[in-house]
């Protein structure tokens, strides 16, 4: 199924008001909250940083809020926070593809009442890695649901979809924002200024919602940091310095998610009150999975900020030094654009490509920095440049 054309504008009351350049997606869904039409499976396709999955929770919010979405109920705060008991985030397992047991487990776990809402909520974040069995065994499901529930499957192109699975979803596009306005958003949003959103926006790889997030996170803000100055001694020191930037790393992704893991605490301590010891563990184990969820998101988050940093060089080297994000590093980042070239620059910047390929096959995280890192070292290692003839 398409988009059908808008005609309910969003309110400011709406969930969909603020969505950053998504006008028509906003009024579409709108619409279908207003009339109670909403579809028992949705597909949204758009680019990174699109606002997919900020579209996501909002109609989360809608579909779990006895007013619609109000943001501000213990249901729309649980959603946010995504602690809702009813609102299920399913990111894939898999190196390239969701796991026939999560899926089995999904089918399982949506043919359960709500617990809390009327209705639930399940949100795939990845639709384009649903593949084989798994695609298979959610199929049915997507054709003969449970009436109360609502699947949101996200990709970033509809031909990565499997066409059974397209087919069985209304479908909504969504536009590539540019980054004038992204960066806008975020400023009208947060009250942040211009140099702390382009920061944000390269630290998340373009999402919207993962800078909202990072400018709302102390730990992130300091994670970028410390990233940044282990690598600022790279283009001065040996092989051994890059392989203990490499360890600093390692233990820096690697540290407790303090924050998570007390509010997964709090979680157990007030299900412990209402939940079978059946639904108890099947909550730790979905615990589990978002602890794993949130520490990929972290190496993901260090590697977006390597390559920020690479492409800082690289402009400043080419003479477009004010357009550097990093520009607290300025410095440091002059300094080694002038001791670099592009290709050098641009094999680097490979590399940190490589890296996330690698991290996302189950390599170790610490070998695979150790190699990025080095290669990194190599191109950036300070020489003397030929004299033009």
């Amino acid at each position: 199924m398409s988009q059908t054309s808008p005609t309910a504008q969003p309110q400011d009351s709406s969930p969909f008001a603020r969505l950053a350049g998504q006008r028509q997606v906003a009024s579409f869904l709108t619409q279908a909250v207003q009339t109670r039409q909403i579809s028992h499976a949705y597909m949204f396709t758009g680019p990174i940083g699109s606002s997919k999955t900020d579209t996501a929770i909002a109609l989360a919010k809608a579909v779990l809020c006895k007013d619609g979405g109000c943001g501000s109920c213990d249901d729309c705060i649980r959603v946010s926070r995504r602690s809702h008991p009813d609102f299920h985030i399913v990111e894939p397992e898999g190196a390239s593809s969701y796991l026939i047991e999560q899926i089995h487990e999904l089918i399982h776990d949506a043919a359960l009442a709500p617990m809390r809402s009327r209705r639930k909520v399940y949100l795939l974040t990845r639709a384009d890695m649903l593949r084989g069995a798994a695609a298979n065994a959610l199929l049915k499901t997507l054709e003969e649901p449970p009436a109360s529930v609502v699947f949101i499957l996200l990709a970033r192109t509809l031909e990565s979809v499997m066409e059974t699975i397209v087919s069985r979803c209304q479908v909504v596009a969504f536009r590539y924002i540019p980054e004038v306005e992204a960066i806008q958003a975020l400023i009208d949003q947060t009250g942040t200024t211009e140099k702390e959103a382009r920061i944000a926006l390269a630290a998340s790889g373009g999402s919207l919602t993962g800078a909202r997030e990072y400018l709302g996170s102390n730990a992130r803000r300091d994670l970028r940091l410390k990233v940044l100055g282990a690598i600022e001694g790279l283009p001065d020191g040996d092989e051994l310095d890059a392989l203990q930037a490499a360890r600093e790393l390692t233990v820096l992704l690697s540290a407790p998610l303090d924050e998570l893991i007390i509010e997964q605490e709090r979680q157990l301590a007030e299900g412990a009150d209402f939940l079978s010891k059946g639904a108890l563990t099947a909550l730790e184990q979905r615990q589990k999975r978002v602890r794993t969820a949130r520490e990929r998101e972290r190496i993901a988050e260090t590697l977006n900020v390597l390559r920020s940093w690479l492409r800082d060089v690289l402009l400043a080297g080419i003479g477009r030094g004010d357009d550097i994000v990093n520009s607290d590093f300025s410095y440091n980042i002059s300094r080694c654009a002038a001791h670099s070239d592009a290709a050098g620059l641009a094999r680097a910047l490979l590399a940190t490509d490589a890296a996330q390929e690698r991290i996302a096959y189950n390599v170790s995280v610490q070998s695979t920095l150790e190699s990025l890192l080095l290669s990194m070292q190599r191109e950036l290692k300070p020489e003397l440049k030929q004299p033009s003839r």
